[in-house]
């Protein structure tokens, strides 16, 4: 039973007073009883078990095994580290909500999971990009590898992509926080986006939509143009490989990147798309930010463990000894 919504007013403007609850009600999956909220509650518990397991494996693998110090895997190092961020920002409360029942987020801290979510989102973006780049040096330049992308090089990168993941999206909780919501203060997701949160406001938005739509283009749509251009040199360099063995050999070695660029970038074009096309929170909607939060941290580790030989041995290595 949602509990009545205590409005906080909180300063005098030229426009109004501005009004923030004290709370926000988040809903989980629409549409689901308690009961299957509960028995939800489970598998979402294995996932963030898995996630959690897989990449702080593979953080701790690279950084113990010196062979492993060479850019491809101080890349998937940063990645699995920002995977391992993400999923703890939002997993740990969508179980608590499916177990307990209790919908109650506080604003502020709404406010702070919602920058935590579209920042270390903004960092992945550029992690997956570093990658391409990287996997393009390698097979279009491959002499020149060594010396592009040294140890400080891959530092600046990660740096970077750390820096303007904060520097893009830090305005956003403070373009919430100007808005009045008088209306409902339900969020009709496990946890808090700004698209969901922008819609119950009962003030003018634009500046919200105009600056969401800037950083999603600036930050994730130049991050894709350019990930999209190195496959296309990384494709034609490899056809004109004279050894179809050869050929076959330099693209395996993209393959693992390519299965996190899908599962990152696809569930975000479509919620994207279904979040602009308008009406109200569907559960399309939630579907799809469930897909795109949940799905990256379990599946990465997953995908690079199994294609990657130098990760999969050490592994199974550590399985082996364990067993004994």
């Amino acid at each position: 039973m949602q509990k009545p919504q205590c409005l906080v007013p909180v300063m005098a403007t030229p426009n109004g007073t501005l009004v923030h609850p004290a709370y926000f009600l988040l809903v989980g999956i629409p549409g689901l009883g308690p009961n299957i909220h509960f028995w939800l509650a489970f598998p979402l518990c294995f996932v963030y078990a898995l996630a959690t397991l897989g990449n702080l494996a593979i953080v701790l693998i690279i950084r113990v095994e010196r062979c492993l110090h060479e850019p491809m895997y101080l890349f998937l190092a940063m990645l699995s580290t920002i995977d391992l961020v993400l999923s703890s920002v939002t997993m740990p409360k969508m179980a608590s909500l499916f177990l307990t029942g209790i919908q109650e987020i506080g604003f502020n801290i709404c406010l702070a999971q919602m920058f935590l979510i579209h920042a270390l989102s903004a960092m992945e973006s550029a992690v997956l990009l570093a990658m391409a780049f990287d996997r393009f040096v390698a097979i279009c330049h491959p002499l020149r590898h060594a010396s592009v992308l040294t140890g400080p090089t891959v530092a600046k990168i990660g740096l970077a992509a750390l820096t303007r993941g904060f520097v893009f999206f830090f305005p956003l909780p403070f373009l919430l926080k100007r808005l009045s919501y008088c209306q409902t203060h339900t969020v009709t997701h496990s946890f808090c986006l700004h698209q969901d949160i922008m819609k119950l406001s009962c003030t003018d938005t634009i500046v919200n939509v105009v600056y969401g739509l800037f950083i999603i283009l600036s930050v994730m749509g130049v991050d894709s143009l350019f990930i999209g251009l190195s496959y296309i040199l990384i494709l034609k360099t490899v056809l004109e490989l004279s050894s179809r063995g050869a050929a076959l050999k330099s693209f395996n070695t993209c393959v693992s990147h390519l299965c996190a660029v899908l599962v990152f970038y696809v569930p975000l074009i479509g919620l994207s798309v279904v979040h602009r096309l308008g009406g109200p929170t569907s559960l399309l909607h939630v579907i799809m930010a469930n897909i795109y939060l949940l799905l990256p941290p379990v599946v990465n580790p997953v995908v690079y463990g199994a294609k990657t030989k130098e990760i999969r041995s050490r592994i199974l290595h550590m399985f082996s000894q364990g067993g004994r």
